[in-house]
């Protein structure tokens, strides 16, 4: 049997021209001589490439191959995969558990025509295999990578919920009441530190925004939110729960006494070389203190407007009012919808030595060269309002505010854009005519917006499907409606190992860019409402969120039910 395996190994490979008849011959001479597998022989013999050979066989065989290079080579965190292919037997057999989809268990494997192992790995898993090829080399880096790195939050919140590690107190519930004293030295213990360091890493490696770290009654909930989206990780034991939140506290180098007020801090950590940014945020609630850091990967965020999303023709809006020497441009969405990405996407187009850029932020988010930030501190008195006044004697270019909140900041705003500067902010409204009411019920007068404001960009963010399993499928008229798609086929979500079995990777942004014309500033002068405002709009070539949204559906970008769960009603 083992000898008809490898025969058609042979086979394989010289009908794709990798090897000759001579080789093969000599290969299976070794073979009998010495043992082992015909594969490695060849290998061994430098009579063929591993990564040749296996993709040989991929193709023959119609089996996918893997690998680090073409980032197909990544198992599924939070699958418990590890308890159905143990690091004994993948390290044995040189298996990698991939994902686990229904009654379907995905492995990497560098021998797929091993039958008796498939066999195996079927009673193991309780599933039938979907094998994938992979060299040994990747296959032996991705065991280390999922049982070692990956497999350490798991291993640390499993022995946070061993009863013979919690004292007294924590059993009989009164670790409120803990010395501050005991409480500092918990917070620093080896397991505390470890359980931290492993949730922050983990989220950073999962391509997470935030974690929350939750107090319930009996349980702590740890959730990361990836691609906007919340998700469960199992959580550490609630014993634990004030001991993380303190060494959390001590390095953001906030009061770990003060449990009653909501707190803001910092920490900067380096992974690979690489620094990232978590902002802290703690707030009181019945069960305890929770905490959610947002984390800043200055690395992984596109400061290019054509990575963006943007329309072509919203792109050319947007530069020629942004390269304008004074005027206003706002950015509106809700919180999270990618306003402060594109604002700094604007400043680095727009960025040059002819140029004063200045920022007020709250806080600031990257750093660019090049553009003089300033953070605001309202405890000591510099302001939005303040801050705008001192850049007006700076002799600005361009003025970027991290948002407008109140009718000071917004006057200011108003008043440099009318004295020959370009003024870039946000405001928190729905779509981008809702913006010009938003200003008139601060208080800005019509008279004022009128010649001052240059145009609106209203966004969101929209999840995009994984190009690598995403599947092209002709939807009914039920799930159409009223909806009319000028593509046949559009395309859903399925779930693969590269996308966590989610079926999204990464987002992109959806935009309305209002540009003010003649007729909108006739409108405003009338005071008339959004309603109207946003007609005009329309009628005179404003793409909408929603006929954006479904332009991404057509194109295959995103689906239909993630388009309409962010842009339903914004037509």
């Amino acid at each position: 049997m083992a000898r008809e395996k490898y025969l058609r190994l042979g086979e394989v490979l010289i009908k794709e021209g990798i090897i000759s008849d001579e080789q093969l011959k000599k290969a299976i001479e070794i073979q009998k001589k010495e043992g082992g597998r015909l594969g490695e022989i060849l290998i061994k013999s430098e009579i063929v490439q591993e990564n040749a050979m296996m993709q040989a066989l991929a193709r023959q065989l119609e089996i996918p191959f893997y690998s680090f290079s073409n980032g197909m080579l990544k198992s599924v965190i939070n699958q418990n995969l590890e308890k159905f292919i143990s690091h004994d037997f993948a390290l044995k057999n040189l298996v990698l558990p991939l994902s686990r989809n229904m009654s379907v268990f995905t492995v990497a494997m560098a021998d797929p025509l091993d039958l008796l192992l498939i066999d195996n790995l079927k009673k193991l898993t309780g599933c039938e295999i979907n094998p994938v090829l992979a060299t040994r080399g990747d296959i032996v880096k991705g065991i280390d990578e999922f049982y070692g790195k990956s497999a350490m939050l798991k291993e640390a919140v499993d022995a946070s919920y061993d009863l013979s590690m919690v004292t007294s107190e924590e059993r009989e519930g009164i670790e409120e009441e803990l010395s501050l004293d005991k409480l500092i030295a918990r917070a620093e213990e080896a397991p505390v530190v470890k359980l931290v360091d492993l949730i922050i890493r983990q989220a950073i490696n999962e391509g997470a925004s935030d974690i929350h770290i939750e107090p319930f009654k009996e349980r702590i909930s740890l959730r990361y939110r990836i691609d906007g989206k919340l998700y469960e990780i199992p959580p550490p034991a609630k014993h634990l729960h004030l001991a993380i939140i303190s060494r959390i506290k001590i390095l953001a180098k906030l009061d770990i006494a003060e449990k009653r007020l909501p707190q803001d801090g910092a920490i900067l950590v380096k992974i690979d070389n690489r620094p990232i940014d978590l902002r802290v945020s703690t707030v009181p609630t019945i069960h305890g203190e929770k905490v959610v850091l947002r984390i800043l990967d200055r690395s992984h965020v596109l400061l290019d407007l054509n990575q963006l999303g943007f329309e072509s023709r919203q792109l050319e809006l947007i530069r020629k009012n942004v390269n304008a020497p004074f005027g206003l441009v706002f950015l509106t969405g809700p919180t999270g919808s990618g306003k402060t990405t594109t604002l700094y996407a604007i400043l680095s187009e727009i960025k040059s030595s002819t140029k004063n850029i200045v920022t007020v932020e709250d806080p600031v988010e990257y750093k660019l060269d090049g553009v003089n930030q300033v953070q605001i501190k309202p405890e000591i008195g510099l302001t939005f309002a303040s801050a705008l006044r001192s850049f007006l004697r700076q002799d600005p270019d361009v003025m970027l505010v991290g948002e407008v909140r109140d009718l000071e900041t917004a006057e200011i705003c108003v008043r440099s854009a009318l004295t020959g500067h370009l003024v870039l902010s946000t405001l928190h409204t729905n779509d981008a005519p809702s913006a010009i009411n938003r200003l008139m019920d601060i208080g800005i007068e019509p008279y004022l917006i009128t010649p001052s404001l240059l145009c609106v960009v209203g966004q969101r963010l929209i999840r995009k499907l994984c190009p690598d399993c995403k599947e092209a499928y002709e939807p009914s008229s039920e799930q159409l409606g009223n909806i009319k798609m000028k593509a046949d086929l559009i395309y859903r979500p399925k779930g693969c190992s590269k996308c966590n079995q989610i079926g999204y990777k990464g987002r992109i942004c959806i935009s309305e860019v209002m540009v003010v014309n003649q007729e909108i500033r006739e409108l405003i002068s009338q005071k008339a409402t959004f309603q109207k405002i946003r007609e005009i709009a329309r009628a005179t070539g404003m793409m909408t969120l929603y006929e954006v949204a479904l332009k991404k559906v057509e194109d295959g970008t995103t689906s239909l039910e993630e388009a309409l769960s962010i842009a339903m009603g914004m037509d």
